[in-house]
């Protein structure tokens, strides 16, 4: 066992989960006043509903153990691995523990249902919210982490192989999906589920652009600062082994993000005409999604060039829902469903050595076309389905009243602010 790397993993597990409490300040930051507690707690929901399940079933669900070069399509459910019976033993000659690996997966699970959050956010009952994210997480994110990351990770049959986007389909085409860190799992992922939550739970009382304004923008770039700093263990961490391929993931997870926050800064002072601390902080998150897939398979100039893109593109995407009329509250699927189809797309180009400026063949760019499409559609009618069940059962949006008061008070008993104390 490589010491070395299972401490890089373990490390790398331990910066992803902090992403989750960075989002909370991102989402927290951006809502009203009366809603931030709300907000947050959706995330650190999250965090607790996803590390059990996780444990209970989840893992065995995305990594089934099957025999070498098997492909799972599109579920399978290991029982031996229930609560992580199967892989509590390190096998003989393993690079690192298996549960090293668990771990690591598990907070990808936690932030991607965390991430859907931010599209329902001021009017989200908390108990309807931890409904849907188990349901979620149980018919969609694990059989999709299946699907991209089940990839095959050593010799022994202790690990799981497999995931028909990045391994299965090189049958056919040659190549697989692209996807190193989560593009598709991720953020495709969790933006077409947000969309899905944003239209069955409508509009915000008073939605028009500029009237809900974010109330802490402090908050948003310690957010966006926390979320950059566990990137690096969401991208260079998904080598799995502290060498090359990480330093370039990690260079990579520099440079797109950087060049995604200039971009922004410029869309808005052509646009608005002021550069603005959210923006510097949303064109960040921007560039950091548009790389996660792409972060070890491209140089770092054309890391930079899809951070440019990533950063005016997803600038403009955010306006789609004034004009389309979908209530995206914190622009789930202007940075994330967006980004992430850009991150995911431009690897059919620009991909070392099977893109097309490099290979001359399309089939690289057809993959990730497959790839993305199907994990936007498949989680997009689930999550639709889901939540229009809940909406039309126990009820997933506050009353309106409710909503206008803030729902901290109602929903959680609490204020994220209190500046007397009333029985003073």
């Amino acid at each position: 066992m490589d010491q070395g790397n299972t401490a890089f993993i373990l490390i790398a597990a331990a910066l992803v989960l902090l992403m989750t409490p960075g989002l909370a300040f991102f989402y927290g930051g951006l809502v009203k006043a009366k809603s931030v507690i709300s907000m947050m707690m959706m995330s650190f929901g999250a965090m607790g509903l996803m590390g059990v399940l996780w444990v209970l079933y989840g893992y065995s669900i995305a990594f089934p153990t099957t025999a070498e070069g098997t492909t799972q399509f599109p579920w399978a459910i290991d029982p031996t691995n229930f609560s992580l019976a199967g892989v509590l033993e390190t096998p003989e000659g393993a690079a690192y523990p298996p549960l090293a690996f668990v771990a690591f997966q598990a907070t990808f699970a936690i932030i991607t249902v965390a991430l859907v959050s931010g599209a329902i956010a001021d009017r989200a009952k908390f108990g309807a919210w931890m409904i849907f994210a188990g349901i979620w997480a149980t018919v969609v994110y694990f059989p999709v982490a299946s699907w991209v990351f089940n990839f095959g990770l050593a010799d022994d049959a202790s690990f799981a192989y497999g995931g028909w986007i990045t391994h299965g389909m090189q049958d056919v085409f040659g190549v697989g999906a692209i996807d190193f860190a989560g593009g598709t799992a991720v953020h495709i992922n969790a933006g077409a589920a947000a969309l899905a939550l944003a239209l069955v739970l409508g509009k915000r009382v008073g939605f028009q652009k500029g009237a809900h304004v974010p109330h802490n923008p402090p908050f948003v770039l310690l957010g966006a600062g926390l979320l950059w700093f566990g990137w690096f263990g969401f991208n260079a961490g998904s080598e799995l082994a502290a060498d090359g391929t990480a330093a370039l993931a990690f260079v990579n997870t520099i440079a797109a993000p950087a060049a995604a926050l200039l971009a922004w800064l410029i869309v808005e002072k052509i646009k608005d005409g002021k550069p603005t601390s959210v923006g510097a902080a949303s064109g960040a998150v921007a560039g950091l999604v548009a790389i996660t897939p792409a972060c070890a398979a491209l140089t770092p100039f054309w890391a930079i060039v899809l951070g440019l893109l990533a950063g005016a593109v997803c600038a403009l995407a955010i306006e789609l829902k004034f004009k389309l009329g979908f209530d995206d509250s914190l622009d789930v699927v202007g940075i994330h469903l967006v980004g992430g189809l850009l991150g995911t797309l431009y690897l059919g180009i620009f991909a070392n050595t099977s893109g097309l400026i490099y290979s001359g063949s399309f089939n690289q760019l057809i993959v990730q076309a497959i790839a993305a499409i199907a994990v936007l559609v498949y989680s997009f009618v689930l999550a639709f389905v889901i939540g229009f069940a809940i909406e039309k059962t126990i009820g997933f949006r506050v009353k309106n009243e409710d909503e206008i008061a803030g729902i901290d008070t109602v929903v959680h008993g609490e204020e994220g602010y209190v500046l007397s104390d009333a029985r003073a």
